[in-house]
């Protein structure tokens, strides 16, 4: 009879043979798996009680961490269900509601005190490449409207040197698209390649761990908290993650297209397709961001848009 934890990795091989990242669910399940084992509980006990004690919020766990937490056991439920296990599976009712943030649009100056900050990084012995990799990733994620993700897991075969062009293989539709680089961009690109090759030997992820992986969700996300704070101003109290780099990325070229008196409703399908979106709603509710000057402009019909604005979580 298989472990909890062999049945467990079974799950994970299923879902990356569809498509998607062991990443999301992995972290979850080895605690779920250390409690079920700690409990001397089996995949044959995981009945209604057992499951729903899981499920229970933890002491200073947010909405989102609980939500997170519980889907991904969720799913490793439905795995077992489905090959015949007998279990209890937890109801898409019960999952926390996901919390809405609105996302912080960064001022011209902050994204230049940040990007500073990345520059003035010095080496770290936990995190010896950290210098050279946060100011090349941070810029890939803004200038060309990525995913943290995306940009974390970037293989460097997927960067076309020769025409500017990135791959995108990993996203939340799990399709593939092309994202253009600026000249620049793609300088900063090459130069970080060429002049680093010592960290991609026998490597082939872009921005690769000291363990050869990919750096993971915490690290950036911590790693960008403490430059976050570096760079803002002492007066300003506001949080922002690193999805925010996307997000002024799409108001940014919104921007643009209403200072360039382009018809905002025509030039949204692309913005849709090269920011991965799978629906138009996800793109055209960053209208609601813009300053509202330019969200009065009439180069902007609303009657297109008013059934199209939803509210967008940072999974997007």
């Amino acid at each position: 009879m298989k472990t909890f934890n062999e049945y467990i990795e079974a799950m994970l091989l299923y879902k990356e043979s569809i498509g998607y990242s062991r990443k999301s669910y992995e972290y979850d399940l080895m605690r779920f798996c250390n409690y079920i084992v700690t409990k001397q509980l089996d995949v044959s006990d995981l009945k209604e009680e057992i499951v729903l004690s899981w499920c229970s919020r933890w002491e200073s766990e947010s909405q989102t961490s609980a939500r997170r937490r519980i889907q991904s056991v969720r799913e490793l439920l439905k795995y077992l269900s489905a090959i015949g296990i007998d279990c209890y599976v937890i109801p898409s009712s019960f999952l926390p509601r996901p919390e809405t943030r609105t996302p912080y649009i960064f001022t011209d100056k902050e994204l230049q005190s940040i990007f500073k900050e990345c520059d003035d990084l010095l080496p770290n012995k936990c995190s010896p490449n950290r210098h050279l990799i946060l100011p090349v990733l941070l810029r890939l994620i803004f200038f060309c409207g990525l995913r943290p993700n995306e940009g974390r897991e970037l293989q460097s075969c997927d960067i076309d040197f020769d025409k500017g062009i990135l791959l995108v293989r990993k996203n939340k539709s799990h399709k593939e698209r092309y994202v253009a680089m600026s000249d620049d961009v793609l300088q900063m690109c090459k130069d970080y390649h060429t002049s680093n090759a010592d960290i991609f030997t026998g490597n082939t992820n872009f921005f690769p761990s000291p363990n050869g992986l990919p750096y993971n969700r915490r690290w950036l996300s911590g790693q960008f908290r403490m430059i976050w704070h570096k760079a803002r101003a002492t007066s300003n109290e506001a949080s922002a993650v690193v999805y925010d780099l996307r997000h002024r990325y799409a108001t940014t070229m919104m921007m643009k297209w209403l200072d360039e008196g382009a018809d905002l409703f025509a030039k949204l399908p692309y913005l849709s397709a090269f920011m991965g979106h799978t629906h138009f709603s996800d793109t055209a509710y960053y209208i609601h961001l813009l300053p509202e000057n330019l969200i009065r402009s009439s180069a902007i019909d609303w009657s297109h848009f008013s059934d199209l604005i939803p509210e967008v979580s940072e999974d997007e």
